[in-house]
């Protein structure tokens, strides 16, 4: 079901005015000459300055506002007496302060969440919002009959951590609030807008509900603009289209925009929802506990999801893997960095078949630590450019069953090889009865499944993560067994590592020509 035409607004939303107010309204009303007249503007930051002269002719009536225009409160005690106490109200004609928070509803239908002034802890003036305001905000939009999200979310500031797993931040925010991010995440706006900062930002859309859990919600956008006639000519308007929530299908509204990421908030578990109670606990793939059992995603102990200790716990026994164990192979051991190190593959498909292994005890990739995750993800860049520089590009996969630490197995192949990956793979889980799906691109694994639990995982030469969640047996090889075949490396013969196997001295002779080959990209050497 498409939305329907007629029903769509043209909205815009401005950044901090800080009294440039004849900038902006120029900009409007130019913009509007050439694409006709828009039904509302938000003006998120700072709607008001020190100079207040510009402001004078628009109260009085001499100049028109060219818009019905609506906007957040003060962020600073300066500006307070330009605005009523009591709540929202007309400031002059065709400008509305929303009030310090609350949804709005247009006569169109759209929903429109607000929050003004800066994060003031337990603080709560009339610049300040505390997370009082914050809960009893939730309350209002959670509480409706109907609520499925909001089309628009207005905060000054900036909620915490919203760049994770998106677009690039050049320029970090000064004070990015965790009760704003706990709003949009409980809220779910389409499009969330904050200013203050002087940053111009927009993050590719993240998804509102969990990966192959089969409840389907909408995505939504994060978009910061900077002040109203910047000289940098940061982008302080956007314009924009939209159908009010209420209108639109479920089949359109739940679409998935390829560059879509996981949401970048974490429910805090400390948190209470509107009545009081506990937060439901939020199941992950293929965890399904009866009832009375229920349970959180938590990794060690009783941590909440997003907590980890700053110590790997310790292995049960001895561990072939942990790098400070008697067990390890050093021979094989290639380089080390801080968290993490690189390792010849004992019995390789072929003579660069790397393993990227945690330095200490991490059972699978949804139980390390973000410091492990990111060396893993620096090997995984230098890697890339080494096996490049020799015309390959490399398979990463790691079987989480029957192993107890840690193994992202690195595999080059041909770089014409590339495009056959995907295809291979599929057909090889479909000869097996192995359900293979693929995961966004931009997905965290560790929102798709709850630590403890078995699964294969493999990212493409061509961008493409593959997961398959497993349930009782799989084939052990499976990983090796699918780059062994004939489209790719040809290796039958290799399926197994035990028919590749060579003397301790082949071994030592590998490892020194492979740390040799790679130092010029190893960042540890450099």
């Amino acid at each position: 079901m498409m939305a329907e035409p007629e029903r769509s607004l043209k909205v815009f939303v401005s950044g901090d005015v800080n009294g440039k107010f004849n900038s902006l309204f120029s900009r409007i009303s130019s913009i509007q000459k050439k694409m006709g007249k828009f039904d509302l503007l938000f003006c998120v930051g700072s709607f008001f300055g020190n100079d207040m002269s510009q402001w004078v002719p628009y109260k009085d009536g001499e100049k028109e506002v060219p818009v019905e225009t609506y906007i957040l409160g003060c962020n600073d005690d300066e500006y307070a007496q330009h605005f009523m106490e009591d709540g929202g109200g007309e400031l002059c004609s065709n400008v509305t302060y929303l009030g310090k928070s609350g949804l709005f509803t247009s006569t169109s239908g759209l929903t429109v969440g607000y929050l003004s002034g800066r994060d003031g802890g337990d603080k709560d003036d009339f610049s300040h919002f505390s997370k009082a305001d914050v809960d009893a905000l939730k309350r209002k939009i959670l509480n409706t009959s109907t609520f499925k999200g909001i089309d628009i979310l207005l905060t000054s500031v900036w909620p915490k951590d919203v760049n994770k797993y998106g677009t690039e931040l050049k320029q970090q925010p000064t004070c990015a609030s965790e009760s704003v991010a706990q709003l949009a995440l409980a809220v779910k706006p389409r499009y969330h807008f904050s200013g203050l900062e002087g940053i111009s930002y927009e993050r590719n859309p993240y998804r509102n509900h969990k990966l192959l859990t089969g409840q389907q919600s909408h995505v939504s956008r994060f978009v910061a603009l900077a002040h109203a006639g910047n000289k940098d000519k940061l982008k302080y308007l956007y314009a924009f289209n939209i159908v009010p929530l209420k209108y639109i299908g479920a089949d359109e509204l739940h679409k998935q925009p390829v560059d879509t990421t996981e949401c970048p908030y974490k429910k805090d578990f400390n948190q209470q929802t509107s009545r009081g109670a506990p937060e439901r606990n939020e199941f992950f793939y293929g965890n399904s506990p009866s009832a009375g059992t229920k349970r959180h995603g938590t990794v060690h102990g009783d941590e909440p999801p997003g907590k980890r200790s700053s110590e790997p716990p310790k292995p049960k026994g001895p561990c072939w893997f942990c790098l400070g164990s008697p067990e390890v192979e050093k021979h094989l051991v290639v380089s080390v960095g801080t968290s993490v190190y690189l390792a010849l593959a004992k019995g390789g498909l072929n003579e660069q078949h790397v393993l990227i292994l945690p330095i200490g005890h991490f059972q699978s990739l949804v139980t390390c630590s973000d410091d492990v995750l990111q060396e893993i993800a620096k090997y995984k860049a230098a890697l890339k450019k080494f096996y490049k520089s020799q015309g390959k590009t490399p398979v990463f996969f790691e079987r989480n069953f029957k192993s107890s630490h840690t193994q992202i197995q690195t595999v080059p192949i041909p770089k014409d090889k590339a495009g056959s990956c995907m295809q291979v793979f599929m057909d090889n889980a479909s000869q097996l009865g192995i359900d293979l799906v693929e995961i966004p691109e931009r997905s965290d694994l560790k929102e798709i499944v709850p630590a403890g639990k078995t699964y294969f995982y493999v990212e493409l030469p061509t961008g493409e993560k593959l997961f398959h969640s497993i349930k009782k047996n799989f084939p052990v090889q499976f990983g090796r067994e699918v780059l062994a075949d004939e489209v790719l490396l040809n290796q039958p013969d290799k399926v197994d590592w035990r028919n590749c196997a060579v003397s301790k001295e082949k071994e030592k002779e590998l490892a020194k020509q492979f740390q040799q080959d790679f130092r010029s990209f190893d960042f540890n050497a450099l």
